[in-house]
């Protein structure tokens, strides 16, 4: 029998907003804490799924779960994402209504991975077949090659999609998929050129370089070094978690034949490329300046070839379109030259366009090999929340249009949704108040005073445009609407607002009032590339760049303005919002939890931001204006049937007279509820409220009940089992009386031998012996249990063996049990208690017997930073100035070479090389890599030099002679180091008191002896000519 369930049952906090008493947002912010707090992170506003990002993995995505949640009602299982991914399948393939998922949300919120988990859940309960097992996977395949295009790393998050996805899913009349269509908005193309501080560029760069096979990688002309390129930011170039080389090599383009993955990938090389070309400043006779590319050394001449080779151009071609801009206007062409700025803006909107015309071509060349003729639509909406920055500009602004519209469709599509069911169930309808943001958008998209419509006309207008001049429009123009605010417009209220300054202006939008710089918009919104780069381009021999590049055709030269970006954005919104207009809307809200991408917690004026920019509490407000709960009769009667005896346990008739029946017999007011066609509508969440407390009164009852019952019947059960069991005891009783009465009749001689014969066989003597040795194991057990020694490694005591013949046994249990301690003494060891032991083992290996100084170091820690570099400002410059891990930082004696004196300087030792700087100021003095490394000398006594040998001499000074307090430990860490660094070469450690050191062009020879104590017992180095350096190391005792 199938176990019924609801929304309502086993609920932490409520489970749907619109249930919640009292309606605050205080409330409602506590209740999403409560229940992320027990890793519930959905929770319903009526039929809109708010989902929270838990930033781990939790086991409610699932094989198990999709198959819970397949076929089952909305409300009947506890909120998720399934639920709503279930309900728009269902409607699809039974009611041949099109469906679309809305997923908003600010970056970090779990957009993306709320748009897999959809595509994912109805991949999984679709139908199955070999051809349709390859469009799923063909369509779960466009997901990696568009996050490897269009995501990239910011401080919200490591994987954040910088571009508005709409994917259209199509099915046929079963139910399977066929095909899909994917739309492209708004690609954060600015981020090729430069990114924000902590962030870097789109994946597919970092996979590229970290990925492909040095074959690839020397056809694309790169390199794996990230510092090459100036458009790969370093401060992140590492993300924890991301691994860009197994990335790239599970990223397949569906579809592409080899040539175009090469074409591909030859575009990806030129942009980075693009970004080493540099530019400097050439007088011309007429004392105008030009710009030329720089070439120092033949570097960047070799940078700008080896582009002009990937692209398939000229070099001369791509030079002058650098240096020149021609302008066309009807019969007139004019040529004039660029300066070193406008170089550089004409090098980065290249690249910006490249990239960004090449991400449109990859989304329309995948959409061609999945797009099939139209059948019943599913279209999923993975684009950006509203944004609201310290500083926010163009692109904020335009994402915030977006999201207006958004939620101007979603009160529309929600009042409408709820009026249709009001309509079909037969309860009467009344006009809901609500804010209605229509005036936002005309503020913003209106063709004539819209601000949209002001920035085109400023951008195409003739003579000086500056950011300025737009916003002295707007503030003439906007002055007067209630919801533009400007420190300069003729509205006097804003004019000593200090919070609004004069470069800016303020719109109030749904989610809040944001205040946007003006400047950069009239460049961002021109986007402007020269004609000149377009025809270069053109002229290319890449087939792929001429596709992207149209417009640089001569034989087909347009001279109107290319269509702005605002132009171009407000179009694509029009013709999103009408496609969803024709769809039935699902809605998936996104929330972030905190700003740290951590686990288990709850920032609560972080989640109230986004609530109420989501515009979550006003969803709740209209859901509940009418009925806040509706429920068809079936489940109603079978929830609630116990409250009534006339339909306890069972009703025999229509489900709705039941339910009649039932709100009769409760003291609830009529117009608190109403019946429709297949439910009743409740309109209190009191009311409901008041239900489930009787509810749950009535079956504490009856399950007392059934326990009274149960009790009675267990207890009747024991008493009839001991009543048959006594009759059983008390019969064999009875039959041994009489048999012992019989037995003392007979005549004691006749039996007595028979009676005893039977205690002794002919092997009793073997079973006394074993009962013997038994006994003798278990006493020698127990007494070595309560004399067992400590369970430390080191203790060698054992108990003495009371029994010879056990000798073996003890011998072997004695190393069984040390065997034990030592694995139960070794498992309490950390990971880095590990590598302690790890390096003095190896200190053990180098120098036990070997150095007389090794075991006075024995019982010394390896500390490794002497100097606590990190922390200590003194060494913030010289720290700042190794970019690698300081594995070791001391402070050591550097031998001068002339008179044997030392000086102090700071030793660095990292995973790459050893690094010698001044204690006083911090300037590296000198840089060794590892690998150029020979050996290590050192000598037998307790003396701490040590000499540093290089395979060649790579400076003027040759080898190093240098003194430490902590010789074994930098050398112990040198020596693992440079088996790492070296490709697995182990470095050499030569013991001698005698070794040869190359100093400048002569050899020296350096020589220990042992000498009496002097200064202080400490050592001393004199030069006792041009070829020796003497080392008196004083005896000890």
């Amino acid at each position: 029998m199938e176990v019924k369930t609801s929304l309502l049952d086993n609920m932490i906090g409520v489970g749907d907003m619109v249930l919640l008493e009292p309606l605050s947002e205080d409330s409602f912010i506590e209740n999403l804490r409560k229940r992320f707090d027990h890793n519930e992170i959905y929770t319903y506003i009526g039929s809109v799924v708010i989902s929270m990002n838990p930033y781990r993995s939790l086991p409610i995505f699932t094989p198990e779960k999709v198959e819970e949640y397949r076929n089952r009602n909305f409300y009947e299982l506890s909120p998720h994402i399934y639920a709503l991914a279930d309900e728009a399948y269902r409607s699809l393939r039974d009611q041949d209504k099109d469906q679309c998922i809305l997923i908003t949300g600010e970056s970090g919120a779990g957009k993306t991975e709320a748009s897999k988990l959809v595509m994912s859940y109805v991949a999984a309960v679709c139908g199955k077949g070999q051809e349709v097992n390859k469009v799923k996977e063909q369509l779960l395949q466009s997901n990696p090659v568009l996050e490897a295009f269009g995501n990239a790393k910011t401080v919200r998050n490591d994987n954040s999609s910088r571009f508005g996805k709409y994917m259209d899913i199509e099915f046929d009349f079963k139910g399977d998929p066929l095909g899909g269509v994917i739309s492209n908005y708004l690609l954060e193309k600015s981020r090729v050129v430069k990114q924000p501080r902590g962030e870097r560029n789109f994946h597919v760069f970092y996979q590229l370089l970290s990925g492909a096979s040095d074959d690839t990688l020397k056809k694309l002309k790169l390199d794996r070094d990230f510092s090459k390129y100036n458009y790969l930011s370093l401060d992140s170039a590492v993300v924890n978690g991301l691994d860009d080389a197994a990335n790239f090599r599970t990223v397949r383009i569906v579809g592409f034949m080899e040539d175009e993955v090469q074409s591909v990938l030859e575009l990806v090389a030129a942009v980075l490329k693009l970004g080493d070309i540099e530019f400097k400043p050439e007088s011309r006779c007429n004392g105008t300046d030009e710009s030329r590319i720089k070439d120092k050394n033949g570097e960047f001449d070799r940078r700008q070839t080896e582009m002009c080779e990937l692209l398939g151009i000229e070099q001369s071609v791509l030079e002058r379109a650098f240096s020149y801009r021609t302008v066309e206007a009807r019969l007139e062409k004019v040529s004039t030259t660029l300066n070193v700025a406008q170089a550089y803006y004409a090098r980065d909107a290249l690249a910006k366009n490249l990239y960004s015309r090449l991400f449109s071509w990859l989304v329309t060349r995948i959409n061609e090999s999945i797009k099939v003729t139209r059948h019943k639509v599913m279209g999923v909406l993975d684009i950006y929340g509203f944004e609201i920055f310290e500083d926010n500009s163009f692109e904020q602004f335009i994402i915030n249009y977006c999201n207006e519209k958004l939620q101007q469709i979603f009160i529309e599509l929600t009042l409408r949704e709820e009026q249709e069911e009001y309509v079909r169930e037969g309860i009467e309808w009344t006009n809901i108040e609500y804010f209605n943001n229509a005036i936002i958008c005309d503020l913003i998209e209106n063709h004539q005073n819209g601000i949209l419509a002001m920035l085109d006309e400023e951008c195409l207008r003739p003579g000086t445009v500056t950011d300025e001049t737009f916003l002295d429009k707007l503030n003439t123009i906007c002055a007067e609407h209630q919801h533009f605010e400007s420190r300069l417009s003729k509205n006097s209220k804003f004019l000593t607002d200090h919070s609004l300054p004069h470069n800016c202006f303020r719109i109030q939008h749904y989610a809040g009032k944001v205040l946007y710089r003006a400047e950069g918009f009239v460049d961002k919104n021109n986007d402007l590339l020269y004609r000149d780069l377009s025809q270069a381009m053109y002229k290319a021999n890449h087939s792929l760049i001429k596709q992207l590049f149209p417009e640089g055709n001569p034989a087909k030269v347009n001279l109107k303005r290319p269509p702005t970006a605002g132009f171009q954005f407000r179009a694509s919104v029009g013709t999103l919002m009408k496609n969803l207009q024709t769809k039935n809307p699902n809605y998936i809200r996104c929330i972030k939890p905190n700003d740290k991408k951590a686990s288990h917690i709850f920032t609560d004026s972080l989640v109230c931001h986004q609530v109420r920019y989501l515009g979550l509490m006003e969803n709740v407000r209209v859901r509940r204006a009418g009925y806040a709960f509706r429920q068809a009769y079936e489940p109603c009667l079978e929830r609630y049937k116990m409250l009534c005896k006339r339909t306890w346990p069972h009703w025999r008739g229509p489900a709705r007279e039941g339910v009649e029946v039932l709100m009769a017999d409760l003291p609830v007011p009529a117009e608190e509820f109403s019946y429709g066609r297949s439910k009743i509508f409740i309109r209190n969440p009191r009311t409901l409220f008041f239900l489930e407390e009787r509810r749950r009164q009535c079956l504490q009852d009856l399950a007392t009940l059934i326990q009274k019952i149960y009790r009675g019947w267990k207890c009747r059960s024991h008493f009839l089992l001991l009543k048959k069991s006594q009759i059983v005891v008390a019969a064999w009783y009875r039959r041994y009386a009489v048999r012992l009465l019989m037995g003392k009749c007979n005549a004691h001689d006749q039996h007595t031998k028979a009676k005893y014969r039977k205690f002794f066989r002919a092997n009793a003597g073997k079973k006394i012996y074993d009962f013997t040795i038994q006994r003798i194991m278990q006493k020698y057990f127990l007494g070595l249990k309560s004399t067992m020694p400590s369970v430390s490694p080191i203790d060698k005591s054992w108990p003495a063996n009371p029994y010879r013949f056990l000798d073996g046994v003890h011998t072997e249990l004695r190393r069984i049990f040390h065997l034990w301690r030592c694995k139960k003494y070794r498992s309490q060891f950390t990971e880095e208690k590990k590598a302690v032991y790890e390096e003095k083992l190896e200190a053990s290996e180098i120098f036990k017997d070997k150095k007389a100084l090794y075991p006075s170091s024995v019982s010394q820690p390896f500390k490794g930073d002497y100097l606590e570099i990190s922390k200590n400002p003194k060494y913030q410059k010289l720290h700042s100035a190794v970019d690698e891990k300081v594995l070791l930082a001391d402070v050591v004696n550097k031998i001068n070479r002339a008179n044997g004196k030392g000086t102090a300087r700071i030793f660095l030792l990292t995973k790459k090389s050893v690094v010698l700087a001044d204690q006083k100021t911090g300037q590296v003095k000198a840089s060794v890599p590892l690998p150029d490394l020979a050996s290590v000398s050192v000598s037998t006594q307790s003396d701490g030099f040590f000499a540093l040998r290089l395979k060649e001499v790579t400076s003027v000074k040759g080898d190093f002679l240098l003194s430490s307090d902590h010789l074994i430990e930098i050398i112990t860490k040198l020596h693992r180091t440079g088996a790492t660094a070296a490709d697995s070469e182990q470095l050499d450690i030569d013991i001698s008191d005698e070794f040869l050191l190359q100093f400048k062009h002569d050899k020296v020879c350096v020589k220990f002896i042992q000498g009496a104590p002097k200064n202080g017992n400490s050592v001393s180095c004199k030069r006792k000519n041009n070829r020796l350096l003497e080392v008196s190391v004083p005896t000890t005792a």
